[in-house]
């Protein structure tokens, strides 16, 4: 057991440079965005150089930030040599002592300043760098380099350059304030620059009504969500503001003492779950959860670069890490340590489902890869609400690269091979012979999305499934792994029609109108039996059929001209040449995100930590885990309330007191440590005790043998269908009642659209406008006419009656009655000397009279 006597011992907290000055990475962005409105114009690149300078510097002040978090990391692991901001956990201490590894509490740099205050409340600004910032960061900071890079020739000759230039730049640095926010004020406004920026940039085409429409349908429904945002960082702060005055010196807006206020017991369970719902609802909106994903899809009316980083690294993966910042709240709100089925579980695992199944009818490529990123962020948040905390940061890692470049090669077809339209089956088909860099990404890249070993999502994405297995929630395992061969199975489509098969449309060098592959009716229409696509389920029976489409060229015509420049710029002369390769801009970025895509997954290989696939590492091979997953240990609170840079005494492992030690779970108890029993008196957690479910080759086989038939299950649809036209698949909708109503509730988008448009957005345009437009006039403005007449009907009372007849009279009779008192008195007033003496006798006589009188009684 543990010595009984104490020994502390005073560490000098250090950082290094870049740590302490990460709020630089989110600064210089938002300065490029000033000099590229003021003088990008002016500029020989016509500010794209402010940009693509501003995020290159952020990436290398990011880069140094993550390298001396790890020498941080490995410092205070190695028992506080040099101890660079070591604050050593109780419970780490304990098991030190023990003979195990210690894994103190790693505290987070803060640089901050008051930004402003009120009646004593500061509210700061500045940076919070711990495991997760620094991931985060420097993903941020490295796809915004390569998306800027690739939208040097994307959107080259665009006549809005610069400002696409000046919104991209602002988007990146909007994501960059909240991922460094220490507290919920600046979260909210790094939040909010993101939702901004994304109706700035979707709509960058806003002479399409349809792309106007759908920036503000973005915009109006993150609105929605955001709302949610507010209340729950309210209930935050009137919950938790007292309990971090009194034990860390701080309020209710930081970020850290929320956490360590939702793990200390103290806070009501119900004020918990009311905040997480609130916050989980922002999430939704955010990040595209069922039933607030309508937006996502139509986010695509953007430029590429637009929707390839809102998709991967920014504005979608914002609500993932809102849950996954303040994860105390959410696992004491929704009771997640005891296996309760969280609202963020049950989101998650729907929105896996609905939007695969989205994905199927979709023609437009950059469609199919926006409902494949909401089924993705399904799987982040299906981890967050099982406990899978570490699962789901990770999957935000690697799903970054592979998402990115899957959009930027949709990007890179449209741009050299389609003639600007994302449309699958009119213009795309057998692409692969002319872009053969392009279809290899796209392919690395599709095997990382499906989970392949050994791409990057198999690591991340299969280590969700297995965690949320491993917890007891045995449904939504199989939800996960339905999920994961509607994946490629979706996949498996659409790399078929782009990439195999006969060109068709403008792959075939026929070209259509310049509407970047969008319809422009912005009004949410129905599918119905009459009017289904003929292209998707009778294949090969009309001219515009997949078969067909080349062959009857001229039905396209030339209708559709090629007057592009008003919209997406000129691009040069490709769209002249037929399909080709696209350029050293657009493939350099695509082929570094591809290398990612096989590689980025061994950054946390837990199979390979094990005995799963008979290697067994070690533990050492997990690096996220080691440099980003917070450790769950109970710190004291005089080390708590220290800041980085100060000297503070630190409990030294291997001689700390029996009493001292907060609570120490046995081994294999679940049901003690951080999140799972209360702290001691003294000490606070920041980060719950979450598990790691061991990966085992079944589960393994399991998982890989499921993508592996949906592969099977879709290439042999794919040569049946439309390479063969088998009689028994082609028209089958039209034959089968069942068939046909599954496609048309897929087509409607489960009619979500067209029940929000024409019972929500037409309730409140159209009736609650009406009622509320006649309450206005008829009780608003007619209490106020009213009490303006009852005011003017008593100020003509006042007047009549009060002011001529009361104050006027009183005035008038009191001059009346002076000038009748002198009328009276003006005889008297003679001017004769005789007449005064006369008078002045006779009232001293009187007044003799008057004397004796009164001398005689």
């Amino acid at each position: 057991m543990l010595a009984a006597e104490e020994t502390y011992k005073s560490l000098e907290l250090s950082s290094g440079w870049f740590m302490e000055n990460a709020w630089l990475i989110a600064l210089i962005p938002a300065v490029a965005f000033a000099l590229i409105i003021a003088f990008g114009k002016k500029m020989p690149f016509k500010g794209a150089e402010f940009g693509l300078a501003s995020i290159g510097a952020s990436l290398v002040i990011a880069t140094g930030a993550g390298i001396q978090w790890m020498q941080r990391t490995d410092s205070a692991d190695h028992g506080g040599e040099a101890a660079q901001g070591m604050a050593s956990g109780v419970r780490g201490a304990l098991r030190a002592a023990e003979g195990a590894e210690a894994k103190p509490f790693i505290d987070p740099v803060v640089s901050q300043w008051v930004w402003w205050q009120n009646s004593g409340l500061e509210f700061g600004i500045g940076s919070h760098i711990d495991g997760l910032s620094i991931l985060l960061l420097w993903l941020v900071a490295f796809i915004s380099f390569l998306v800027q890079i690739f939208s040097l020739d994307y959107v080259r000759g665009d006549r809005r350059y610069t400002h696409f230039f000046a919104a991209l730049t602002l988007f990146s640095s909007g994501m960059l304030v909240m991922v460094m926010a220490s507290n919920m004020v600046q979260l909210i406004l790094g939040w909010e620059i993101m939702g901004l920026c994304s109706f700035m940039l979707i709509g960058h085409w806003w002479e399409d009504s349809y792309n106007s429409h759908s920036a503000l349908k973005a915009f109006f429904t993150v609105r929605v969500g955001d709302v949610g945002l507010l209340i729950g960082t309210a209930i935050l702060f009137f919950g938790s503001n007292q309990w971090a005055v009194d034990n860390l010196g701080t309020n209710g807006f930081d970020i850290r003492a929320i956490q360590a206020w939702a793990l200390s017991g103290d806070g009501s369970s119900w004020t918990l779950l009311m905040a997480s719902v609130a916050l989980f609802i922002a999430a939704i909106g955010k990040s595209g959860q069922f039933p607030f994903h309508t937006w996502l899809p139509d986010a695509m009316a953007g430029p590429t670069p637009v929707s390839s980083l809102l998709h991967s690294s920014t504005m979608v993966v914002a609500g993932v890490f809102l849950v996954a910042r303040i994860y105390p709240v959410f696992w004491e709100g929704f009771n997640i340590a005891n296996g309760g089925l969280s609202f963020i579980a049950i989101i998650g695992g729907i929105t896996i489902i609905i939007a695969a199944l989205l994905a199927f009818v979709q023609d437009d490529i950059k469609k199919v890869l926006a409902y494949s990123t909401v089924s993705q962020l399904g799987y982040m948040m299906l981890g967050l609400g099982t406990g899978a905390w570490l699962p789901a940061v990770f999957h935000v890692f690697t799903h970054a690269f592979f998402k990115c470049c899957l959009f930027l090669a949709a990007g890179s077809i449209s741009h050299s091979g389609s003639h600007h339209s994302f449309d699958m089956k009119k213009d795309m088909g057998g692409l692969r012979k002319f872009m053969p860099i392009t279809f290899g990404a796209w392919c690395v890249s599709t095997l990382a999305l499906t989970g392949v070993i050994p791409f990057a999502g198999f690591w991340s994405k299969d280590e969700i499934i297995d965690n949320v297995g491993d917890a007891g929630y045995t449904f939504l395992f199989w939800v996960g792994l339905f999920g994961a061969a509607l994946t490629a199975m979706y996949m498996t489509r659409a790399t078929y029609l782009t990439f195999f098969g006969d060109p068709r449309g403008a792959a075939a060098g026929i070209h259509h109108d310049a509407d970047h592959g969008y319809a422009t009716e912005h009004r949410e229409t129905l599918v119905t039996a009459a009017t289904i696509d003929r292209e998707l389920v009778t294949v090969g029976a009309a001219p515009k059929s997949l078969g067909a489409a080349a062959a009857h060229g001229d039905d396209h015509g030339d209708d559709h001209g090629d007057d592009h420049g008003d919209d997406h710029g000129d691009h040069g002369d490709h769209g002249d040449h037929g399909p080709h390769e696209s350029g050293k801009l657009i493939l350099i970025p695509i082929v570094i995100l591809a290398v990612l895509a096989l590689t980025s997954g061994f950054a946390n290989p837990t199979p390979l930590a094990g005995d799963a696939l008979g290697l067994n590492l070690g533990e050492g091979v997990e690096l996220i885990k080691e440099y980003v997953e917070p450790r769950a240990e109970a710190v004291s609170l005089d080390i708590a309330a220290g800041h980085a840079g100060e000297s503070v005494q630190l409990l030294e492992p291997g001689f700390v007191p029996n009493e001292a030690a907060g609570f120490v779970p046995a081994a294999g108890d679940k049901k003690a440590g951080c999140g799972r029993s209360t702290p001691e008196v003294g000490t606070v957690c920041y980060f719950p005790a979450v598990s790691h479910a061991v990966p085992t080759l079944s589960k393994i086989l399991l998982s890989l043998g499921v993508v592996a038939i949906g592969y099977a299950a879709a290439i042999g649809f794919c040569i049946a269908f439309y390479k063969n036209k088998h009689p028994k698949l082609v028209g089958l909708t039209e034959r089968s009642r069942i068939a046909r109503g599954g496609y048309l509730f897929l087509k409607n988008k489960y009619y979500l659209d067209a029940l929000y448009q024409n019972v929500f957005v037409y309730f409140v345009s159209r009736p609650l406008a009406k009622a509320t437009y006649w309450f206005n006039q008829n009780v608003l403005d007619a209490a106020v006419d009213g009490v303006g007449a009852g005011g003017k009907r008593a100020g003509e009372f006042v007047y009549k009656n009060i002011d001529q007849k009361l104050v006027d009279g009183a005035v008038n009779a009191s001059g009346t009655i002076a000038s009748e008192t002198g009328h009276g008195l003006q005889p008297i007033q003679s001017g004769r000397v005789n007449h005064y003496a006369s008078l002045l006798f006779g009232a001293a006589a009187v007044g003799a009279i008057v004397l004796v009188i009164l001398n005689v009684s």
